[in-house]
């Protein structure tokens, strides 16, 4: 065994884990249990450093982070003497965004003479091909939508922050945050089920698109889903630069469900950029929903 996956929630651990030819060493962060999959190890961000001395001493030379985690604190009374160096670096990481931290601790494996296997290496066929995926196909307006999305994610990466929006004409109706993709759905889901309003018909939403560039991260609060007219779309795609060895963008046969309820036409991911979790099932689920998959090329 030479491989190990340091493993947080959800499914795509035991996804990774069962394309293997051989079982790898499971480690899981403590608190953030993957679904299906039993741990071979537990740790604790506070013993860290003793993880990879153990990984050393097993043989493991390659390991895959995978999963979902919330950054825990760091509670000094758990610290080891192993992990206490490091920790400049994990507060470091701690109050970074997600690639910057991603990029520090995989830094930590790779200096002990441990290398990062990307989840898309290990199973390849999480990336789909280019094209529609579904019976639906797009309409002009929804590539003019999808242009404003990566236009949109592209400037949320900058700031190392978020890797999916909603775009609908040409408003950015939600811009995801730390809480991630399936809460920036429900957010619009609720606002829709609420009747809270048409987004488009909105003048102050609209104006904080069109000063948004000027206004920057102060408009975000004014770009909540608000609408209640069908259409748009729920764009993803990786942070420009980012590491894509971790942290690639996922969806997965819920998201389809979430989409439908806030109200947009489909979704339109970037080719080789965002990994599709139980692809027959998503792709049936879009079906049965009316909804188009786009795998989309960068810039098309």
């Amino acid at each position: 065994m030479t491989l190990a996956l340091i493993c947080g929630q959800g499914r795509l651990p035991r996804i990774v884990a069962d394309a293997q030819p051989q079982r790898p060493l499971v480690c899981v962060l403590n608190g953030f249990e993957p679904d299906g999959l039993t741990a071979d190890l537990t740790f604790h961000l506070e013993t860290l450093g003793s993880l990879l001395d153990t990984l050393k001493a097993r043989g493991i030379t390659r390991v895959c982070l995978c999963g979902a985690i919330r950054r825990p604190p760091i509670d000094p009374a758990r610290l080891d003497a192993k992990t206490a160096p490091l920790v400049p670096r994990l507060q470091t990481a701690l109050t970074s965004g997600d690639d910057g931290a991603l990029r520090i601790v995989m830094a930590l494996f790779e200096e002990v003479g441990i290398s990062i296997a990307a989840v898309h290496e290990l199973v390849p066929d999480l990336l789909p091909a280019a094209g529609v995926l579904t019976f639906k196909t797009y309409q002009p307006q929804n590539s003019i939508e999808a242009t404003m999305g990566e236009r949109t994610v592209a400037a949320m990466g900058a700031r190392d922050a978020g890797q999916a929006c909603v775009v609908r004409g040409d408003s950015v109706l939600a811009r995801e945050d730390a809480a991630g993709t399936d809460a920036m759905l429900t957010r619009l889901a609720r606002d829709r089920a609420n009747n809270t309003g048409d987004f488009l018909s909105n003048p102050i939403n609209a104006a904080s698109d069109m000063f948004g560039g000027l206004l920057g991260d102060a408009t975000d609060w004014l770009t909540g889903g608000t609408s209640t007219s069908d259409g748009g779309i729920l764009f993803k795609a990786p942070k420009p630069g980012q590491d894509r060895r971790a942290d690639l963008p996922v969806i997965g046969a819920g998201t389809p469900d979430a989409v439908s309820a806030a109200g947009l036409s489909g979704i339109v991911i970037e080719a080789g950029g965002v990994m599709i979790l139980d692809r027959a099932k998503t792709v049936a689920r879009c079906d049965q929903l009316g909804l188009f998959l786009w795998v989309r090329e960068k810039g098309g």
